[in-house]
């Protein structure tokens, strides 16, 4: 059988999407990750939710998360090519490291994806767009040479704070109005979280991949041991802090800053566990790190609801 059905009654030739092109692009969309792509959504939607007004029109939201949606598909896709060696070193399943998705099919749906958020961005007016384009230079500059700021500790940390708060940005700016000292403490908070707990307690299960690719992550240059200190002492710190703000500046925000204490202290007492096992078992502290994210913009939507 061909690639073609033929309609007998019109003589209308349709053409089968190919198998590989589907194939292609599950495989683009699981190398950008899945979960990391729902976090971001999540971000953004919650930068809206507290920037909503009776004004703020829903479809206009969806379509700017939609939008920014593209924008991290971008952006993981791209760093999912750049991180080849260091992916396949530390034995990661992931598409492009397995063999399963070439690099260069990889970039063409980046691009696609890249132009796409920025087509849609155009639509929600020129703030809209810059955030967009702001967040698409940011995630090539971490990744592509010769650049790669991926490579380096303090560029690292910066890049996924501000791409943070880039985030909750296009949220608000979608919703219409800004939510005031409310949203600004929860990105701020959010962000910092991202930037100094899941930005190190990622790099837990990689070491060995990143010093080869030559990267000096802050695991590479304490080392595990180090900066599994450092983690048990940021984390709490960050969840007090966030708690205070909450209790006297923001009380819409006190049922997150909870979870996100709770959260801390198990990341702190996760990281001060043996890190021996396998790469499965040293990323426990990011698995707790993503759980208190999914839980802390839970908790905001509740504070809202309340």
């Amino acid at each position: 059988m061909g690639n073609n059905i033929t309609t007998p009654a019109r003589g209308v030739v349709l053409r089968r999407i190919p198998a590989t092109a589907v194939s292609d692009l599950v495989h683009c969309l699981s190398e950008a990750r899945p979960i990391v792509q729902a976090i971001f959504l999540l971000r953004f939607l919650t930068g809206a939710a507290l920037g909503y007004t009776a004004g703020t029109d829903i479809a206009t939201v969806a379509f700017g998360a939609f939008s920014w949606e593209c924008a991290v598909v971008f952006v993981y896709l791209l760093n999912g090519t750049s991180d080849v060696l260091a992916d396949r070193v530390n034995g990661s399943r992931r598409p492009i490291a397995s063999g399963a998705l070439p690099r260069r099919t990889a970039l063409r749906y980046a691009r696609v994806s890249g132009l796409l958020a920025l087509a849609c961005g155009l639509g929600m007016g020129a703030e809209f767009f810059v955030a967009v384009a702001g967040f698409l230079a940011l995630g090539y500059l971490y990744s592509a040479p010769p650049f790669q700021l991926k490579n380096n500790s303090g560029a690292t940390i910066a890049v996924v704070v501000l791409g943070g708060l880039m985030t909750y940005l296009a949220g608000s700016v979608s919703a219409g109005e800004g939510g005031g000292l409310p949203q600004l403490l929860c990105a701020v908070a959010m962000s910092l979280w991202m930037g100094l707990v899941g930005a190190v307690t990622k790099d837990f299960g990689d070491v060995d991949g990143d010093r080869a690719a030559g990267r000096r992550t802050v695991a590479v240059l304490l080392g595990e041991r180090g900066a599994r200190h450092l983690v048990a002492l940021l984390a709490p710190v960050l969840g007090l802090a966030f708690m205070g703000a909450a209790l006297h500046l923001a009380p819409v925000l006190v049922a997150a800053a909870w979870v996100t204490l709770l959260g801390a202290l198990v990341v702190a007492g996760l990281t001060l566990a043996s890190p021996g096992g396998g790469r499965a078992a040293r990323r426990q502290p990011y698995r707790a790190f993503m759980t208190t994210q999914y839980g802390s913009h839970a908790g905001v939507l509740v504070g809202l609801a309340l």
